[in-house]
């Protein structure tokens, strides 16, 4: 299965919290990275606190979506992401954006997340990696989203 892991940070050193997660990725059982975005510099949406890293990776995976989210979750967890209130900063933030062309909700876990066509920081490196034809599930092709976020602040940055 071909998923889309959105990846940002904004404590600390993001940029590297940011680099070292794609390496954690690459360590998770059934998995491989398969190709990263550049980094991007974007301001908080709906939250305050310093700008945030982000990017997005590719990860070829024989995991099932529930299992790749608990993983995901435990890595947070090894790069001390705290919760403290919605929205809050943190030092990593690991978001399943997409898993192949599956529309998954429950309590757990809503697949395409929910606000990835809203969100400038992942529609950018996404369409990066896999072009503007990508279709989100039950949405369409992420190029129909690209102009509503044109006016977001966001900066891309080197390679991840």
């Amino acid at each position: 299965m071909l998923a889309y892991i959105g990846l940002g940070a904004n404590l600390g050193d993001p940029a590297d919290a940011v680099r070292s997660a794609v390496e954690a990725l690459g360590r998770m059982p059934a998995s491989r990275v398969e190709a990263v975005s550049s980094l991007y510099r974007s301001a908080p949406v709906d939250a305050h606190g310093p700008e945030f890293i982000n990017a997005v990776a590719a990860l070829h995976t024989t995991l099932t979506a529930y299992e790749l989210l608990a993983q995901l979750q435990a890595i947070e967890a090894e790069f001390g992401r705290e919760r403290p209130y919605v929205n809050a900063p943190r030092t990593l933030d690991l978001d399943l954006l997409l898993y192949g062309d599956r529309e998954i909700a429950s309590d757990d876990l809503a697949v395409p997340h929910p606000r990835l066509h809203e969100r400038a920081f992942v529609l950018l490196p996404l369409a990066e990696l896999a072009g503007d034809g990508l279709v989100i599930p039950g949405r369409g092709p992420i190029a129909k989203f690209l102009p509503a976020v044109a006016t977001q602040a966001i900066t891309r940055l080197e390679t991840a």
